[in-house]
């Protein structure tokens, strides 16, 4: 199998940061369960079902969408943040804090 790869850019600051399409199969996959879950929550609502298991499996859908995030930021850590601190761009690192606060309240 070809280990593919992607230069994308963040943000404003132009870094060109690589990574493999096996990392970014990984990430949409946990997307499309998450979307799928949360649609399968949305029809458990128009059913008019348990609110406590809509509760149980909202709380399923969350933890699906913490636990991609995490993939997220340890797959940028290891590449874009790496690359960053090799290259001494303080912005980039300044950048992630403030994801990181926006990502855990």
């Amino acid at each position: 199998m070809d280990d593919h790869t992607h230069t994308h850019s963040h943000g404003s600051h132009g870094h060109h940061h690589v990574h493999s399409d096996e990392e970014k199969k990984a990430v949409l996959n946990r997307l499309s369960r998450a979307i799928g879950h949360l649609e399968s929550v949305r029809r458990m609502v128009e059913r008019d079902e348990d609110c406590s298991e809509v509760l149980i499996q909202l709380s399923a859908v969350r933890n699906a969408i913490n636990n991609t995030g995490k993939l997220i930021m340890k797959n940028h850590i290891s590449h874009c943040i790496v690359e960053a601190i090799e290259q001494d761009d303080l912005e980039a690192v300044e950048a992630l804090n403030h994801a990181i606060d926006h990502f855990i309240k």
